[in-house]
């Protein structure tokens, strides 16, 4: 597979860029929500984490 051109990289490199821009407002409110959560909204996060987890030991296990 060969690399990929000049041009190519440049157009990446200006689609990653504009898209950064057009998420911005997204990122930038998501960002503040994110500052003003309690503790009690980490359980919503660390509990399915946690059964991931689990499950993927519980996988291994039986392997």
């Amino acid at each position: 597979m060969e690399s990929p051109g000049t041009w190519e990289t440049v157009i990446v490199a200006i689609l990653a860029l504009a898209l950064v821009f057009y998420l911005r407002p997204g990122i930038k409110a998501a960002l503040e929500k994110s500052k003003k959560t309690e503790e009690k909204d980490w359980s919503g996060v660390l509990i399915p984490i946690a059964f991931v987890v689990l499950f993927v030991i519980f996988l291994i296990m039986i392997q």
